[in-house]
């Protein structure tokens, strides 16, 4: 008993020394707290807290104003939508044409070839806006259009019904001013290496500002004198690339061969292009951007598209396996320009009749056309149409194919699809020489022989693409063997 009081003494001990030692609180922790609704964070809360209400009222008030959501006005929105993404599935394909070119072509071009694709759809954007719109779409006549220049009309000007039933003019004009723009383009690989920088320019605003939207009219609205005939061209094989072809065949023709292209006894000589893996990558480009070119035709967002889409990419692929094996049997080895013309072919076959053919007949379509292009591209060779990139082949050819492939595989009438293809194709042909005959007596079109020579990057811009890196020089980068060279007084001393 005693030794449990001692030792609970002792315990009650130790207890206070310890408590004796602790650290005393400080006199401002003794200080009462400050409430914490009233700290610095949540006193700045309250102005935000009053703004979102301010905002969220006014907010409500104004979706009292607007158009109430309907079924038909989100089936509006969603076709504005996915024509904008159309639109710029489209624009961007003037990368590919850039690249296809310049790789197909010589280093000495480059920049040449690149500053045509890039400033030809600005051009063309800018004189479709001012009239080339308007001409295309508007008005009543079945010849040729008019009224609501720049863009001033009302939606109806332009055969558009009021959104949500119709699209935006401001979108429709995006996705058909990139359409002209892709006409004008497909002239400058036909024309490479040789033309005024100058001459193109010209040529493509009168292109896209004039003949691409009388021809235009005359399909795609419905008072169109081709239209009203039933004939049947879904996304431009005649309307744009036709048109282009005929465009690039006759500039090719005025503008004559390239130096060293053909020999003594009109033989064509190779001038490989200088880079081919730019060349494939335009390709593609140009491939995925025909995922905006056909589907966005249906010009609106439904069902249809992704069948669209599928025609499509089986026609490319055909085109192109059927391009490689032509070109293998017939030359021995399995080209890759051929590879990625025959791709192209198949696309441009298929253009007309995308929505309207079965799945085995965008495959028949595309096959042919890949091999179609490879004897093509043989034949312009033999009568001397210099053409760099294969543009009339792919373009004007194919392009014929598919349009009338529609009338065949499509339940088109094949007569009709005849006229538009003979119709569009003269007057394409009569509007475009008075064209180049214009041009070539105002300014010339045709750089002096000094400069093709030297390349039309140094010549024209006064810079080169690969500036610094070791390049081919001589008779081989010109073409053929002695193709024709600068004599000591600067003069060329062969003809071409």
């Amino acid at each position: 008993m005693l030794k449990r009081q001692k030792s609970r003494t002792r315990s009650y001990r130790q207890f206070a020394e310890v408590v004796g030692s602790a650290p005393q609180p400080t006199p401002s922790i003794l200080q009462p707290k400050r409430p914490r609704w009233l700290s610095p964070s949540l006193l700045g809360c309250i102005p935000l807290t009053a703004l979102i209400i301010i905002f969220w009222s006014l907010a409500a008030v104004a979706q009292d104003d607007a158009q109430p959501i309907t079924p038909e006005y989100v089936q509006g929105v969603l076709n504005t939508i996915w024509i904008v993404i159309a639109s710029i599935l489209v624009i961007f394909m003037n990368a590919g044409f850039g690249m296809l070119e310049t790789g197909f072509c010589r280093h000495k071009n480059a920049v040449n070839i690149l500053s045509k694709n890039l400033i030809v759809f600005a051009i063309a954007t800018l004189i479709y806006w001012f009239f080339g719109f308007s001409v295309m779409f508007g008005g009543e006549n079945p010849f040729i259009g008019g009224g609501g220049f720049f863009l001033t009309g009302e939606p109806s000007v332009y055969g558009l019904d009021p959104f949500p039933e119709g699209l935006p003019k401001e979108v429709f004009f995006l996705f058909q001013v990139a359409f002209a723009g892709t006409a004008a383009t497909i002239v400058s690989g036909a024309v490479a290496e040789r033309i005024k920088f100058v001459a193109f320019l010209i040529f493509s605003l009168l292109l896209v500002g004039i003949s691409y939207p009388i021809t235009g009219h005359w399909v795609w609205t419905d008072n169109g004198w081709l239209a009203s005939m039933d004939f049947h061209d879904f996304a431009g094989s005649t309307v744009v690339h036709s048109v282009g072809g005929w465009a690039a065949l006759m500039g090719a023709a005025f503008l004559g061969p390239r130096m060293g292209k053909y020999g003594p006894s009109g033989e064509p000589r190779a001038i490989p292009g200088h880079n081919m893996s730019i060349a494939t990558l335009g390709c593609l480009i140009l491939w995925i951007g025909w995922f905006g070119f056909n589907p966005g035709s249906e010009l609106a967002a439904n069902e249809n598209v992704p069948y669209i889409a599928l025609t499509t990419n089986l026609a490319a692929s055909a085109g192109g396996v059927t391009a490689t094996l032509t070109s293998w049997i017939k030359d021995g080895k399995p080209d890759l320009s051929m590879i990625i013309n025959g791709i192209l072919a198949g696309l441009v076959g298929i253009t007309a009749g995308c929505d309207a053919v079965p799945l085995w007949a965008a495959v028949v379509i595309g096959a042919i056309a890949g091999v179609i292009v490879v004897y093509s591209v043989a034949f312009f060779d033999r009568i001397q149409i210099d053409d760099p990139v294969g543009a009339t082949s792919v373009h004007l050819v194919c392009g014929i194919w598919g349009t009338l492939a529609v009338g065949i595989f499509g339940g088109a009438n094949l007569g009709v699809q005849i006229l538009g293809v003979l119709s569009i194709g003269g007057f394409t042909v009569v509007m475009t020489t008075i064209f180049w005959l214009a041009i070539r007596a105002m300014v010339g079109i045709r750089v002096n022989p000094e400069h093709e020579y030297e390349g039309l990057d140094i010549a024209e811009h006064g810079m080169e693409a690969y500036n610094g890196f070791l390049k081919e020089v001589g008779p081989a980068s010109v073409g053929g063997i002695d193709p024709g060279i600068p004599s000591r007084e600067g003069g060329i001393g062969r003809s071409y």
